[in-house]
């Protein structure tokens, strides 16, 4: 910070970086109750504006989320924490604003007291006086279990309740690892989580005692997948889509492909995924103008009854790899608008949308996309064409029908969504650059000339689906 004098010794960067670890959490403090500020302001308007008592506040997290850059799952949940530290925990509170617990911490002492009615709670913020220094060299382990046991003391019934309707909470999530690796998460209660392993490690025990080579975690983990999908490869019947230009698939380029709910993957393993194993041609009809597939439009510089669609299918064993060619306008790299007059976005348009946005529109929300709607809605004139329309979670489409709030596209900005909150902020949403697109101010590679002189041409986009 320029505000900071430069440290030069060991002493004095250890005393600096104190300083800012107690800075951020004096901040967040400052935060917290600026968003319980905006909780309470915003509630006041609403009902000044006649918004039924039920209604009042909503949207306020999603604006708190906005504010901080995070996702509206993120924004809910800091919402939460503010209150319960402002309005119910203030020892806590102000050993955060002191800086003798930071964020994290002070939300693990909020999460272990949740169960509790806010009478308990504040008994056990009293208990166990964080602003005096109770867990001063305390991790995070030593932390939970304090307020655990603070609050089994409280109200031990309320603690086992919450145990028993943890079982609602039940998910599997998917989220990509390095090295074009998933990690598939399954919270489970504790009986048929341990089942479940219990059954891949019997197998793999019994596969490894007869002789596969495979080593146990590898055994469990490609059962896992045999078991859930009914083949050994896992892919049978599922809808996968990798998106990759045709120098890519044709021409060995190194530019990274995309898939669909994983992200960016390297350029060797996309040409391998999509080309392993013997082919079988199969046909599939075209279709042009705004009847075109996934991901098929033609640009304003090549003919528009030219077909927006070529397919062809592989046979590899237990599935089938489908190529749909996806043209790009030249220089954005953007897929080019289709029109619709339905209210309902025809299933080919869905599909279109979902392969552009990929993943939530909100800005900073990387939920999947579970929704599709009009960024200007229907009823306001709104048409169901490409650039009207919206990949969004379930949340973010119910937020923006809050009081208030209002999406549109901007003029002459193709594919560009643009939100503004009850108070007047602005956030704009563009959908994620796919594969091959080049920012017009980067230079261009060695092996190729500069964009000013590349013929316009649209790029093609391949999409994989299997």
């Amino acid at each position: 910070m320029a505000s900071l004098p430069a440290s030069t010794g060991s002493g004095e960067l250890v005393n600096e970086i104190r300083a800012l670890e107690d800075l951020k959490s004096a901040i967040t403090a400052r935060q917290a109750r600026a968003a319980v500020a905006l909780d309470l302001t915003q509630r006041r308007e609403q009902a000044e504006a006649g918004v039924p008592t039920a209604e009042q506040g909503r949207g306020v997290a999603a604006q708190v989320a906005l504010a901080r850059r995070e996702s509206p799952n993120r924004g809910s949940r800091l919402l939460g924490l503010a209150k319960a530290l402002v309005t119910e925990m203030p020892r806590t509170m102000a050993a955060l604003e002191a800086g003798q617990l930071n964020e994290w911490r002070a939300t693990l002492l909020v999460k272990e007291t949740a169960c509790l009615s806010v009478e308990d709670r504040a008994a056990v913020d009293e208990e166990l006086a964080p602003d005096t220094g109770t867990f001063n060299g305390s991790g995070d382990r030593s932390i939970i279990a304090a307020a655990k046991a603070a609050a089994y003391r409280r109200d031990p019934r309320s603690v086992t309740q919450r145990a028993s309707h943890a079982a609602a909470e039940r998910r599997v999530s998917l989220r990509p690892a390095p090295d074009t690796m998933t990690i598939l998460t399954a919270l489970l209660p504790v009986a048929q989580g341990v089942a479940a392993y219990a059954a891949l490690s019997r197998h793999a025990d019994s596969a490894r005692s007869t002789g596969d080579s495979r080593n146990r975690r590898q055994i469990m983990a490609d059962t896992l997948v045999e078991r859930v999908t009914g083949t050994p490869g896992g892919v049978a019947g599922i809808d996968l889509q990798l998106v990759m230009t045709d120098r890519t698939l044709f021409q060995g380029d190194s530019e990274p492909a995309r898939l669909q709910g994983y992200g960016i993957v390297p350029a060797e393993w996309a040409r391998v995924l999509l080309t392993d194993g013997p082919t079988e041609p199969e046909g599939e009809a075209g279709t042009t103008g705004s009847d075109a597939q996934t991901g098929s439009a033609a640009t304003p510089a090549t003919s528009t009854s030219q077909s927006h669609q070529d397919a062809e299918a592989k046979e590899r064993q237990d599935f089938r790899v489908m190529i749909r060619r996806l043209y790009t306008a030249p220089g954005s790299g953007e897929l080019l608008t289709m029109d619709a007059k339905a209210r309902i976005f025809p299933q080919r348009l869905r599909r279109f949308i979902e392969v552009r946005d990929d993943i939530c529109r909100t800005p900073y929300c990387d939920a999947p996309i579970r929704h599709l709607d009009h960024v200007v809605p229907w009823h306001n004139g709104g048409t169901t064409t490409l650039n009207n329309g919206a990949g969004l979670c379930e949340a973010c489409n119910h937020t923006k029908e809050n009081p208030g709030w209002s999406a549109s596209v901007p003029h002459g900005q193709t594919h560009t969504m643009e939100v503004r909150t009850p108070t007047g902020h602005i956030y704009r949403s563009k959908p994620p650059r796919l594969p091959g697109h080049e920012d017009a101010m980067s230079p261009a590679p060695p092996d190729r000339p500069p964009a000013t002189e590349r013929p316009r041409e649209p790029q093609l986009q391949n999409a994989r689906q299997t």
